[in-house]
């Protein structure tokens, strides 16, 4: 069985060989092929050449187009700054409210610089494994893009003392985000990940109104175009899991902060969840013998669509033998039928 064959058969509960290993790459897999972040966000064949590196050796089952948070931002102008082998990031807000978001105007993928990077990733992601493995495309969603392009603290001022701008700016991501993931789909990916980190940071009642209405819209553009959505919101989001599920998500990343037990249990077979072993404490900082003991604690927890990875990315420094172990783990309790 390989990769593609396990991952697409878990998602519908049906046999696998192993558990599949959905540890997220991005900054680790550049320091493996020995490249700096910066070139590596910007080049798609750095990053082809990164995933499929880390997949070959580290048993991980699913290559990924995800590399940083502000793609969608560099191509509709924002400031954005590409430190020395580190993440890029925005300087300053770009829409500071009403009274400059006519600078806001949808860019189509094909004629974005770093959206058609994020393409061709894709493209050549296909090409070189055709279905030996899934592919993960990535989008911001709206309400991430929203504090990405207004700035976190402004947005949670927004969203409460200027609703309007605030829907207005909502509505703009989510129409850029759902022509992002079609131009990726169109591409060849299996699946999108759906980036809304900021989400953990609002109640229940807010995210109801501010996040879900918003991230549906672009799961069921996904689903119309035949792909499947895979929902990450890092953080704590133990209160937000029954409207994440609401989202239509076939897929649901799940942080280490988060009760995996809760989270398997709500989700039941409506959705995959992923996780959620500490990706820093654990597999950056902790010994092998920690890494096998949280990663054999998620495998009895799961269900029979549950997937397995650190409850977000793979930290760049992480010990080769840690990730090593992930694997180790996984097929030390292999599924005979």
């Amino acid at each position: 069985m390989n990769s593609y064959e396990r991952v697409m058969n878990r998602i519908g509960g049906l046999s696998v060989d192993r558990i599949p290993n959905l540890c997220i790459l991005m900054t680790f897999a550049a320091k493996f092929i020995d490249v700096t972040y910066d070139r590596y966000v910007q080049d798609y064949r750095l990053l082809v050449e990164g995933n499929l590196r880390c997949c070959d050796t580290f048993g991980i089952d699913l290559l990924s187009a995800i590399s940083d948070p502000v793609r969608e931002a560099t191509d509709l102008g924002a400031e954005v700054v590409f430190p020395f082998d580190d993440v890029p990031y925005l300087q300053k807000a770009f829409i500071e409210g009403l009274n400059n978001f006519d600078k806001l105007c949808i860019i189509k993928p094909e004629n974005g610089r770093r959206m058609t990077d994020r393409v061709n990733a894709v493209s050549l992601f296909r090409e070189k494994v055709g279905k030996e493995y899934p592919v993960l495309g990535w989008v911001e969603g709206a309400f991430a893009e929203a504090c990405d392009l207004h700035t976190v603290a402004n947005m949670m001022i927004s969203i409460v003392d200027e609703p309007e701008f605030s829907s207005a700016l909502l509505d703009f991501c989510t129409e850029q985000a759902i022509l992002f993931a079609q131009a990726q789909i169109d591409a060849g990916v299996d699946f999108i990940g759906i980036g809304d980190a900021a989400a953990s940071l609002i109640s229940k009642r807010m995210y109801q109104k501010w996040v879900f209405p918003y991230e549906k819209r672009i799961i069921d553009a996904i689903h119309a175009r035949g792909a499947k959505a895979k929902l990450h919101i890092c953080g704590n989001t133990n209160h937000l899991l029954e409207g994440m599920l609401a989202t239509g998500a076939d897929m649901i990343d799940i942080d280490w902060m988060v009760d995996f037990d809760d989270a398997v249990r709500i989700c039941g077979n409506e959705a995959s969840i992923c996780g959620n072993f500490d990706p820093v404490s654990v597999l950056l900082h902790g010994s092998t013998q920690q890494v096998h003991d949280a990663v054999a604690a998620c495998i009895r927890k799961s269900r029979a669509n549950t997937f397995i990875a650190a409850g977000c990315e793979v930290p760049g420094k992480t010990p080769i033998e840690n990730l090593q172990m992930v694997n180790q783990v996984i097929l030390e309790n292999r599924i005979f039928e």
